[in-house]
């Protein structure tokens, strides 16, 4: 029967994405983000039908399966910005850098301050990275990687809602600022929104995922293991 085999979570995940998709397209709006709504679809469909999410997840686990190789994919996206990287490299450094160590600090200052557990405060470190390389990072920190996950998203979506905003707050920042921001905060889904402000934003915005993934990886766990 569908209804317990692991072709539901499968079908269920793609089709409610595709769904995603369409309404994007169709609104063109920065909140209709097709990984919310597939999530959203998803959650009321389990609850719905009743189906336990131990079910939905054997075939969910398949399709997470492969974003380990997608997070080795990244490594072609860096290679084709090279010349980007090698031209701001320090801006980028020092820029990506910054976002991650304030990042952390503020998660960690405002975990204390509420007693929040260290399970929770992990699971929020990841937050600004694409979500294979999240997910991978709250797994070897000790975090919930579905509270990752929901997390990544909702910091994707209120980086490319806000960013337009917050330039105008800051009319100084010029577009290598403004990439290399909105790429360490809000990944691929403020990058989305860095395209559209023009290409030099795009390409670094692009090019700052990349390395922020990977620097957050090296230096998250090393900063855990400082102040714990």
């Amino acid at each position: 029967m569908l209804m317990n085999s692991p072709v539901l979570g499968m079908l269920l995940t793609i089709v409610s994405f595709q769904i995603g998709l369409m309404i994007k397209k169709k609104t063109q709006s920065d909140l209709a983000n097709p990984l919310l709504i597939a999530m959203i679809l998803i959650i009321s469909f389990l609850l719905i039908t009743h189906t336990p999410y131990n079910t939905y997840k054997i075939g969910g686990d398949m399709i997470h399966f492969f974003l380990s190789p997608l997070t080795v994919a990244l490594g072609l996206m860096l290679y084709r910005q090279r010349h980007v990287i090698e031209k701001y490299f320090f801006s980028l450094i020092i820029g990506i850098c910054s976002g991650i160590f304030a990042s952390f600090f503020t998660l960690k200052i405002l975990g204390d301050w509420f007693q929040l557990p260290q399970e929770l405060i992990h699971s929020l470190y990841p937050k600004s990275i694409t979500t294979p390389m999240a997910i991978s990072l709250s797994e070897m920190i000790g975090g919930y990687p579905s509270i990752t996950v929901i997390m990544v998203i909702i910091t994707g979506i209120t980086g490319a809602f806000f960013a337009p905003f917050m330039l105008k707050f800051f009319p100084f920042l010029n577009s290598i600022a403004c990439g290399i921001g909105i790429g360490t905060s809000s990944h691929a889904i403020g990058t989305s929104k860095a395209l559209e402000m023009g290409e030099t934003e795009g390409a670094l915005s692009g090019t700052a995922i990349g390395l922020c993934g990977i620097l957050t990886v090296i230096i998250v766990p090393f900063l855990i293991k400082l102040f714990q």
